[in-house]
């Protein structure tokens, strides 16, 4: 399909919840756009639409070492959660910021697949964390929303661009 530019937190898309997939024929070129646009990048590990600028709850994973293994998730739901890691992440649409970030090292969640098919899934350590940094973004949240205040204010300070108009 096509590689497509990423939002940055300047577009309101990247704060609206996602809304639900019910046409499932009807966002299969948008699961394609992902994928192409993830991998286009040469650092990231996972890419949610609402930075494509699509507000649906549609996200893709993929922590393989060849970058050929993509995890598909279609309206997912976080059903348990355990443990506590804190790492550095980055993203795409805050780029050039990396921090740290805590969140539970072991998850399960059920997704709809790529034909809407619900699946279960459990994820650990790294892929955990992946998926619940793209699970944040379909509920309208980026990473920094977990910094301390005053380091939100010191980003958007020193990155005026990425603040919203109004």
């Amino acid at each position: 399909m096509s590689i497509r530019p990423i939002l940055s937190l300047r577009d309101a898309c990247l704060r609206q919840p996602a809304q639900p997939v019910t046409d499932f024929s009807a966002v299969q070129p948008l699961i394609d756009d992902l994928l192409d646009t993830l991998y286009a990048t040469t650092n990231a590990v996972g890419l949610a639409a609402p930075q494509l600028g699509e507000s649906l709850a549609l996200a893709v994973v993929d922590v393989s070492a060849r970058r050929d293994a993509p995890l598909l998730l279609i309206n997912p739901q976080l059903l348990d959660s355990s443990g506590y890691d804190v790492n550095r992440e980055g993203c795409l649409s805050v780029p050039g910021v990396r921090a740290k970030v805590g969140r539970a090292n072991r998850i399960t969640l059920r997704a709809q697949d790529r034909v809407g098919c619900w699946q279960q899934y459990q994820a650990a350590d790294f892929l955990a964390a992946a998926i619940q940094h793209e699970l944040e973004h379909l509920a309208g949240r980026v990473f920094i929303d977990h910094l301390p205040r005053w380091r939100q204010c010191w980003l958007y300070w020193r990155h005026p661009q990425w603040r919203r108009p109004g």
